[in-house]
């Protein structure tokens, strides 16, 4: 029998904290073995209870949701992070993920998504939430539009900086949409096994270890 989830979380608002944890403990899969509200606080309780996850909000007190989690990634990797913030601004995600996250949800997902966010970060699969990557996807298209002189508005093409192949990047484009490997193997007609080894390829050439990392370099550098 595979052993439940151990989450801990950081949130501010105590309602939000104490609905969280209700519906997080009732799944069934996931305990939550500790929670706090303030950044510090949740991070000491990270590094003494050594959960498997810590869903970790943006604004919260002493020290921030980014800062917190750096200081978790760089005392004890293996734990992974999970931003749940109504924070939908690009510097976030992306400063987020420089930080060490491996995922990132909004509060307006439903219990059944976060619980699903949960256990794909929890597997090593990094997330991003759908409506985050819509945001930051318009805004990469925003900064890269050119207009005509007809008046119509030209796309440039992100900038393959890393020798990614035509494959690679229709994958990478998927990630960042927020697509796992069996959703990007029938977007693109291909075996689970090659997606895995497109998804295998992308991550060294990035320099990067989680797909989470490899979606925030792509959004970073204009890669989609």
């Amino acid at each position: 029998m595979e052993k439940n989830i151990k989450v801990t979380i950081v949130e501010d608002h105590d309602m939000t904290r104490m609905g969280l944890s209700f519906a997080l403990s009732n799944s069934g899969i996931i305990d939550v073995v500790g929670t706090s509200a303030d950044g510090q606080e949740g991070v000491e309780q990270a590094l003494k209870l050594r959960p498997d996850l810590v869903v970790m909000d943006i604004g919260v007190p002493t020290i921030d949701g980014i800062e917190a989690t750096r200081k978790i990634k760089n005392a004890v990797p293996e734990i992974k992070v999970l931003m749940n913030t109504s924070r939908d601004d690009e510097n976030d995600i992306l400063d987020s993920f420089a930080a060490g996250a491996d995922g990132y949800i909004t509060k307006g997902a439903t219990s059944e998504q976060t619980i699903t966010a949960i256990q794909a970060v929890s597997e090593g699969v990094g997330w991003l939430d759908p409506a985050i990557a819509r945001v930051v996807l318009s805004n990469i298209r925003k900064s890269t539009e050119t207009e005509e002189p007809n008046g119509s508005i030209n796309y440039k093409k992100g900038k393959n900086l890393y020798g990614l192949t035509e494959r690679e990047m229709q994958v990478l484009a998927l990630l960042v949409e927020g697509l796992n490997n069996p959703q990007i193997s029938q977007k693109l007609v291909i075996t689970i096994a090659t997606t895995k080894t497109h998804v295998h390829n992308i991550l060294q050439k990035l320099y990067v270890k989680t797909r989470a990392k490899a979606v925030a370099t792509a959004m970073k550098d204009g890669l989609v």
